[in-house]
């Protein structure tokens, strides 16, 4: 086992954690960044992104019009300053982007091609077709392969922060610090200790604890979870946003994302029978905000007994479809959907977490020395419910926040002088059956898929409770005797982040935005 000191230790390769590297290492030449990644350089929720970033750009726009859209769109218990902040922020984030080399769409003109989507007022969504965040993940990558101060580790896996805890037992919650990380090298097997004078947390979102879901493999909400147990604040884990439109198909995870920029390009859902139900529900129809339009599928769904609805793009211009939308219609033409005359069945999925952990307009969290950016924190810009394209802008802006500040106070990046604890394996051994583990991953999925998800109730929360209590004390006994393996750590994160969501939602007396509950009617 080895030590591995850094000015900076940075969480997650997404936008969020490589913005914060680059603005970072570009601003403090001689200081040492690791960013680490529990896979490839480019996995991350950012690169499956597909509508866009949600900017003022054009003229007839307002910066008051994007900040009450989102106000709107979060129920209205969205913090008015850090929103006002962001949207401000957010041209020039853009302009930045667009500076380190992202390439987004242009009309006829040469002015940015602006989409629309679900609760936005008017056209603000920069995008590269809808491929938005892999052209934005690869801009990024691009700039950190130029700078000679930022390590990028691939294949990392970040087990748990190091605090006080690990170094004397009886400390103040109110004292603690973060120094670090235990990280699992999984070349090697081998867990190693990074010390590092500031961490950023940037590991993303928790999707993966449903069972359908749109966040790829790696989204297993690990950021959180070791947030969580190293004692940070932890807020507004029950608002999780299902996004209305995912490919129907059964089994597949992730679920393919029918981007909500097809609904602001003019397609309409409908039931089996070719009704426009939203036309009933909300006088924005197709394009009210998400937690809406998935409420609304989920009550047609019920009431119907049908497994899926349908999206009806067979009125829109073809060629304007496949301009902005290749990959949809090549994965539509790949299930025997042609958009010209057939629906596409779509159900929802799981798709943003808007609580996590709690930071402040800095991105500092409450523990001294630990930042949070990105999908794993909870700033107050979303509120109830994520209005559509607003996560990268948020990313963005943070980990440009989370720079300055530790750029202005680069006099506090010391080497940790702390007696930092090597990781204690001694009596483990490695499990004879994976399947033990993927068993109990699977079943968190279904639980909170069955009892936690659109709609929810007392005794559905109960009873998800119940049946989480018992895994996570199967799971413990399995950790406290096992060598550590990326799988056996994201199930015991899983489940961290599935009872934070019940927790949370059980706490929670009124239906906001993204949660509702039946017994709160």
């Amino acid at each position: 086992m080895s030590y591995f000191h850094s000015d900076i230790l940075i969480l997650g390769s997404g936008v969020a954690g490589l913005t914060t590297a680059i603005l970072t290492a570009k601003a403090l030449p001689e200081k040492k960044i690791i960013v680490i990644t529990k896979a490839e350089k480019n996995e991350s929720n950012t690169k499956y992104a597909q509508g866009g970033i949600a900017a003022v750009w054009d003229k007839l726009d307002s910066f008051e019009d994007h900040i009450n859209d989102t106000i709107v769109a979060g129920d209205f218990i969205n913090d008015p300053e850090v929103v006002k902040m962001v949207i401000e922020d957010a041209p020039d984030c853009m302009k930045q982007l667009i500076e380190w080399g992202a390439d987004f769409d242009h009309n006829k003109k040469g002015d940015l091609d602006l989409g629309k989507e679900g609760g936005h007022s008017t056209h603000r969504i920069l995008h590269h077709k809808d491929i938005t965040g892999f052209e934005i993940e690869k801009t990024l990558l691009e700039q950190v392969n130029s700078l000679n101060n930022i390590t990028l580790l691939p294949f990392h896996f970040a087990i748990d922060l190091i605090t006080d805890h690990h170094i004397e037992k009886n400390v103040s919650k109110k004292d603690l610090s973060c120094y670090g990380a235990y990280i699992l090298n999984e070349k090697t097997n081998q867990i190693d200790t990074f010390l590092a004078a500031k961490t950023v947390m940037a590991a993303g979102g928790s999707g993966q604890v449903y069972a359908s879901t749109t966040n790829p493999k790696v989204a297993t909400g690990d950021g959180v979870a070791m947030a969580y147990r190293a004692k940070a604040k932890i807020e507004e884990m029950e608002f999780v946003q299902f996004h209305p439109t995912a490919l129907f198909e059964p089994g597949e995870s992730p679920a393919f994302l029918i981007s909500e920029a097809v609904r602001g390009l003019g397609a309409y859902l409908r039931n089996k029978k070719g009704k426009r139900f939203m036309l009933d529900v909300d006088k924005r129809a197709e394009l009210a905000p998400r937690d809406i339009v998935a409420r609304a599928i989920d009550n047609e769904l019920n009431i119907s007994g049908e497994r899926n609805v349908y999206l009806d793009c067979t009125h829109l211009d073809y060629d304007a479809f496949i301009k902005h939308f290749p990959n949809i219609n090549n994965k539509c033409l790949s299930k025997g959907i042609d958009i010209k005359r057939d629906f596409i069945p779509v159900i929802p999925a799981s798709h943003y977490l808007c609580g996590g952990v709690s930071v402040n307009k800095k991105g500092k969290s409450s523990l001294q020395n630990l930042f949070a950016c990105g999908e794993c924190s909870r700033t107050g810009l979303h509120g109830a419910n994520r209005l559509a394209s607003n996560s990268l802008l948020e990313a963005l802006v943070y980990a440009k926040n989370i720079a300055k500040e530790i750029i202005d106070h680069k006099e506090l990046l010391k080497p940790v002088k702390k007696n930092i604890p090597e990781w204690n394996e001694e009596g483990t051994t490695i499990p004879e059956e994976l399947v033990l583990i993927s068993h109990n991953i699977k079943t968190v999925q279904n639980i909170m898929s069955d009892l936690v998800a659109i709609v929810r109730t007392d005794d559905r929360l109960q009873m998800a409770l119940d049946h989480l209590n018992y895994i996570y004390q199967d799971t413990e006994k399995l950790y406290l005797k096992s060598k550590l393996s990326p799988q056996l750590c994201e199930l015991r994160n899983l489940n961290a982040i599935a009872y934070l969501i019940v927790k949370q939602s059980q706490a929670r007396k009124e239906n906001r935005g993204a949660f509702y509950s039946l017994d709160n009617l």
